[in-house]
């Protein structure tokens, strides 16, 4: 054997090595995110199929596979208490959103001035949202509770007048949950807007200063569309507590007085697992379902073109 043909096998085994390397740095990250993936497929989009297949089918105490069509669909649109959920989560995801946006923005711009203690004022904003919905849905049942909360509080000052009885006023319970529902996460936006701002540079407020700009134009000229993807963050996490909002529902009003504050989800949970129609229940999860994608859709697609663009 030569000198020549020694160093074409060395370089040959040396070559197949690097190979196997490049093969195994491939395939290895796969492997250990197949079974993660394999489960995500079947527990999730696996069950949302299954859903959506008993949505077209008679099912009601036990799941049948009697296909009936958008006979369930039919049916969810002509009932009463589904209209009400619907209005109700229009009027609680509408004044959710906004309120946590407003709320959420005023307190990230307070706490961006530097002040004193920022760190312990930070902290308190976001502690409701280290919380579950159940605590936050008992804590404000008591709070508003007329015969013992902030009513019966504010009377035994002498002001016995005073009435806040909107936890059991069917016209104006649906606020409560608002109400709720504000406290637990505007702290979670301001920290998304608060991380926003930091983010931006500090040349543009000087320039802003030295053309002579006040502080409110600045904001509302320079800062907010910088902050439009935090924007868009935060009105699609919203979103989706809202549409999901069961937890709360049902520790703070139980979807009442009668059905004043039904939501979607605890429709969908009433008549799939106390009222044995299982068939509708899953088309009222299709039609929440639907909901989360008519705003995740136009965020992603947002997304996508910006990036195409840039």
């Amino acid at each position: 054997m030569t000198p020549t043909d020694s160093l074409s096998r060395a370089s040959s085994r040396r070559a197949g090595r690097r190979s196997l390397a490049g093969t195994l740095e491939r395939v290895l990250p796969r492997l250990v995110v197949a079974p993660s993936l394999a489960v995500a497929l079947f527990f999730v989009y696996g069950y949302m199929l299954w859903t959506f297949i008993l949505s077209l089918t008679g099912s009601r105490m036990l799941p049948q596979y009697n296909f009936v069509g958008l006979e369930q669909y039919a049916r969810l649109f002509a009932n009463e208490r589904w209209h009400v959920a619907a209005t109700n989560l229009v009027v609680f995801g509408g004044l959710f959103i906004a309120i946590c946006l407003v709320l959420g923005l005023a307190l990230a711009i307070f706490l961006d001035q530097r002040i004193r203690q920022e760190g312990a004022l930070r902290t308190i904003y976001l502690y409701p949202m280290a919380l579950s919905l159940i605590v936050t849905g008992v804590v404000w049942r008591w709070l508003l509770n007329p015969s013992l909360g902030i009513e019966a509080l504010v009377q035994s000052w002498g002001f016995e007048n005073f009435r806040f009885d909107w936890l059991v006023d069917p016209d104006m319970a649906i606020y409560t949950l608002v109400i709720a529902a504000v406290w637990q996460a505007s702290g979670f936006v301001m920290a998304l807007f608060l991380a926003g701002l930091r983010g931006i540079d500090d040349s543009l407020f000087k320039a802003a200063a030295l053309d002579g700009a006040s502080l409110p134009r600045v904001y509302w000229r320079i800062v907010l569309p910088c902050l439009r993807p935090v924007v868009f963050s935060a009105v699609m996490i919203l979103a989706h507590i809202a549409i999901k909002s069961f937890d709360l529902v049902m520790a703070l009003t139980g979807g009442g007085p009668g059905y004043a504050t039904d939501l979607p989800a605890t429709f969908m949970y009433a008549h799939t697992f106390t009222r044995g129609q299982i068939g509708l229940g899953s088309a009222s999860a299709i039609m929440m379902l639907c909901g989360v994608l008519a705003i995740l859709i136009p965020y992603l697609y947002s997304e996508l073109r910006e990036r195409k663009h840039g």
